[in-house]
């Protein structure tokens, strides 16, 4: 008897524990308004709802871009590229890269989108090695992107990178390239049309590719690429009366906020309508947008760039639950998801291995 109960109370723990948590939420502080203070990184601890800076650099104007891959975690900073331990903190490598703005990591490889004001790159993409940062190539403007980028993804072996020369008023771009994330070769180009010029999010979802696009900041719209056929569908959002200033995935969702306006709409993945966006309150003006897919947590960013950083985190139905107060300028926010810790790492005998059976 007092066997079954041991396995008993065993499987119990195991089912409890058996499971993704989120470990911390890792917030890029891209701080004052101005470009000048330090750029930090933060931590916060969902069990213990404490945030703490754990990350400053220096000789940045701004950071853009925080990724997480295995047990470390790179940030571009406008001017180099930084790869920090993920349980540490300490900084391992880094690399000076003018003009850095995103980041995607294939196998060993580590990508990165450039663009910058008024300056013009003879290569608007770079690779380098993930694990040293070593430069490993470059795809210039003749056989790669002619105009400055954004937001990468990968996925199936190739990198998807937003081509929107967003540097250049007047003279926006509408591209997604596509690279063999293996060989680096570039294969071709979606043209999201007119009305998907300045493309500023890529969102990957139900294999299709999604881009939120900020036009001339006189609308937006949003772009679905098929990646089995092809086919590109452009449709404008008519609530935007300029462009979208945040966009996050929340299940089979875009969220977005309005640049410079208080209410949240979302567009519905499924939808057939010519305008697929639905309101869904008045809140305050946001910085950044994220989903913690774990919790069903709805996390939200503020600031007026000078004074104050903070976070909101809501419920799936949009119901506040806490704000925690960060650096100045809170942007990418990212989620450091583990699985939990294993009966025998908790202490607890597996009694479901015979081995250990009495």
């Amino acid at each position: 008897m007092k066997n079954y109960l041991f396995l008993t109370l065993a499987l119990l723990f195991s089912s409890s524990y058996a499971q993704n948590q989120v470990h911390q939420v890792l917030i890029l502080n891209e701080g004052l308004y101005g470009y000048d203070s330090l750029v930090t990184v933060g931590s916060y601890d969902p069990l213990t709802e404490t945030y703490t800076k754990v990350v400053e650099i220096d000789s940045s104007r701004f950071a853009s871009d925080l990724i997480i891959d295995s047990t470390f975690f790179y940030v571009a900073a406008d001017n180099k590229i930084l790869k920090y331990h993920l349980d540490t903190y300490e900084l391992l490598a880094e690399v000076n890269v003018e003009g850095v703005r995103n980041l995607a990591i294939h196998n060993s490889y580590l990508f990165a989108s450039r663009g910058e004001y008024a300056v013009q790159y003879n290569s608007y993409l770079h690779v380098y090695d993930k694990n040293t940062l070593s430069y490993v190539f470059e795809l210039d403007t003749i056989n790669g992107p002619k105009a400055a980028t954004q937001n990468l993804i990968v996925d199936q072996g190739k990198l998807y990178v937003a081509v929107n020369n967003g540097y250049e008023w007047g003279n926006e771009e509408g591209l997604v390239g596509v690279i063999d994330a293996n060989s680096l070769d570039y294969i071709s180009e979606f043209d999201l049309g007119d009305n998907g010029k300045n493309p500023d999010n890529m969102i990957l979802y139900d294999n299709n590719l999604y881009t939120v696009n900020n036009k001339d900041w006189s609308g937006a719209s949003i772009s679905q690429i098929n990646l089995e056929t092809g086919t590109v569908v452009t449709k404008n959002i008519s609530a935007a009366p300029t462009g979208c200033g945040t966009s996050c995935l929340k299940s089979d969702k875009i969220i977005f906020q309005i640049s410079q306006d208080s209410l949240l709409f979302q567009w519905d993945l499924m939808g057939e309508d010519e305008d697929n966006s639905s309101e869904i309150g008045s809140f305050e003006n946001f910085y950044e947008l994220a989903e913690d897919k774990v919790n069903n947590k709805f996390y939200a960013s503020s600031t007026d760039y000078v004074s104050y950083g903070n976070i909101n985190i809501y419920d799936e139905n949009y119901n506040l639950e806490s704000t925690f107060t960060t650096g100045i300028a809170p942007g990418t926010i990212v989620f450091d998801v583990r699985q939990s810790l294993s009966l025998e790492e908790l202490g607890i005998p597996n009694f479901t291995n015979k081995s250990s059976y009495i």
